[in-house]
């Protein structure tokens, strides 16, 4: 057998040595959102973290309607989500404790180089989506109960847009995908700035920023313990220190220093107060 082993490429055993590893650690499970994730922060964060307190991070990336409800399931141990309405609603219904601003960002309409419904010229975000509305241009939504979709369908009734045609395309998928297929098909989605980015990095999208910014597209993020009184399974005391060190300096910083094509992704935001 140990002659066997020895003739294992190198990485085969490297990879078998980190599993096997990863395996003996103590886990916090995290649910959180796919911007976190696409974008490649938590890759910067999270090994800092496993460092320090000699645990793996077990992360599922889904839309922060998914993460919540796997908060409410009991099957996480804290959640990094960004639609604040249904914070709230989970922390009024007792799921979660602990809960703490971590940082923002904001969400952009992206479209064709084209721009066939003339976004790039609207100051206003309502205008903006009343002229994609207007000009039947495709839109594809993620369609999912992320954080996201739930923005999208806010800035729809704020534009007083209500019914739909077949240019409104609804996929039920993560943002990642719902870009690829605007951009197959030159139509316009919103997105969170932290993805499109990434996305643009890798070469994946040719999409461009088209629409206007301002308070409307403010996207803040929360981190929040599930509450132990409801479920005494969860690692709550683990998933304090988990906030702790993404609302710390070295968490903030680390946030706050990272970058794609040069840009920042992401503003560090722990001591404002929801």
């Amino acid at each position: 057998m140990r002659c066997a082993l020895t003739r294992l490429p190198l990485a085969i055993l490297l990879v078998f040595g980190f599993w096997t590893n990863s395996l003996a650690l103590e886990r916090l499970k995290l649910a959180t959102t796919t911007s976190t994730e696409n974008s490649g922060l938590l890759k910067q964060l999270h090994p800092i973290f496993e460092r320090k307190n000699g645990v793996f991070v077990h992360t599922i990336s889904v839309g922060t309607g998914k993460a919540l409800r796997l908060g409410e399931n009991g099957d996480v141990d804290v959640v990094l989500v960004h639609a604040k309405k249904a914070e709230d609603s989970f922390m009024a219904r007792g799921y979660g404790v602990h809960r703490k601003a971590v940082m923002y960002n904001d969400f952009v309409i992206v479209g064709p180089t084209s721009d066939p419904a003339g976004v790039i010229k609207t100051v206003d975000v309502s205008e903006a989506m009343l002229r994609i509305k207007n000009k039947k241009s495709l839109w594809f939504s993620r369609g999912d109960d992320s954080g996201t979709h739930k923005k999208e369908l806010q800035l729809w009734k704020d534009a007083g847009v209500s019914l739909f045609g077949s240019w409104y395309r609804a996929l039920g998928q993560g943002m990642g995908r719902t870009l690829m297929a605007a951009d197959e098909k030159s139509g316009y989605t919103l997105t969170d700035r932290g993805t499109y980015i990434a996305l643009v990095a890798k070469a994946k999208i040719s999409l461009k920023i088209q629409g206007p910014r301002g308070k409307p597209l403010h996207n803040p993020y929360s981190v929040i313990a599930v509450n132990p009184k409801r479920y005494p399974h969860v690692k709550f005391g683990l998933a304090v220190k988990y906030i702790d060190f993404l609302t710390s300096v070295q968490g903030q910083r680390i946030i706050r220093d990272f970058r794609l094509m040069g840009k920042q992704l992401f503003y560090p935001n722990a001591k404002r107060t929801h």
